[in-house]
């Protein structure tokens, strides 16, 4: 499949973004996940859809003016507004992922023009629960001891608060000893300048619910009790519509491309 790979100047970024196949677009983003997380999954929707995947904002190659500024899922939406228009080709269907979901909702909300079918996959948006505050308290702390230096503290942190489970030796693996520059400067961005943002975002339930648009909540089928399920559910009950599940967990795209595909075009069809 050949690659289309451009670089779209935005109001404070530069934005590095894909385009495979042709055909209806269809745009997968997430947040902090980089294009290359989508590609297996862009490869298999190419063979019939206009395939966009981006690195958002600050994230691998797309570089930003001001490396302290927040990225904001409404900064997020505004960048993926330019690269839907700058292709002519929408309105598009969306499928965001955990920050990409909260970034597709923001998207939805502004310009609704944009878009005719947002997936939105788990977005992590705890001001939905009841325990918000102590959630809240959490997510301060993951990112306070992350920019302490204490990385596999932080990341210890973050998955309990996820009710994720990683043995020691992976977690060590994963996130101790050498590791690629480029990771850690994306990590770092993650903790400092995306996950607040995104996780605190409040969804406008009524303009989301007035939308056009049509408005699908995913979850992973082996997500049960993870706190993205928990804030999904959240979502689609405030909406009043049934979550829809996908294979895998919370990047079951990464672990199961071919299932997440075969069941994304169920869903596309239904």
């Amino acid at each position: 499949m050949n690659v289309t790979t451009s670089t779209l100047d935005v109001p404070g970024a530069r934005l590095h973004h894909e385009v495979r196949g042709s055909g209806p677009l269809l745009v997968l983003v997430g947040a902090p996940m980089d294009a290359d997380a989508f590609a297996p999954l862009a490869e298999l929707l190419a063979v019939d859809h206009t395939v966009l995947t981006t690195d958002p904002r600050g994230i691998k190659r797309s570089s930003v003016d001001e490396p302290d500024l927040d990225s904001t899922p409404e900064v997020r939406a505004d960048d993926l507004a330019r690269l839907i228009s700058s292709l002519d080709k929408g309105p598009a269907i969306v499928l965001g992922s955990s920050g990409g979901a909260v970034t597709a909702l923001a998207l939805a909300q502004a310009r609704p023009e944009l878009v005719r079918t947002v997936i939105a996959h788990e977005p992590p948006l705890i001001e939905l629960l009841d325990d918000r505050e102590q959630l809240r308290a959490e997510t301060e702390k993951q990112a306070s001891t992350y920019l302490d230096g204490d990385v596999l503290g932080a990341w210890r942190l973050m998955l309990e608060q996820a009710n994720i489970v990683l043995p020691d030796e992976v977690m060590e693996q994963m996130f101790g000893g050498e590791r690629d520059p480029q990771s850690v400067a994306d990590e770092r961005f993650w903790f400092a300048h995306e996950m607040r943002p995104s996780t605190f975002w409040q969804p406008d339930l009524a303009v989301l619910g007035s939308t056009p648009a049509r408005l699908v909540i995913g979850i992973g089928e082996d997500s049960t009790g993870q706190l993205c399920d928990r804030t999904a559910q959240a979502l689609a009950t405030a909406l009043g519509t049934d979550p829809v599940r996908f294979p895998g967990d919370h990047t079951g795209f990464v672990g199961d491309p071919a299932g997440f595909a075969a069941r994304l075009r169920e869903v596309l069809g239904s």
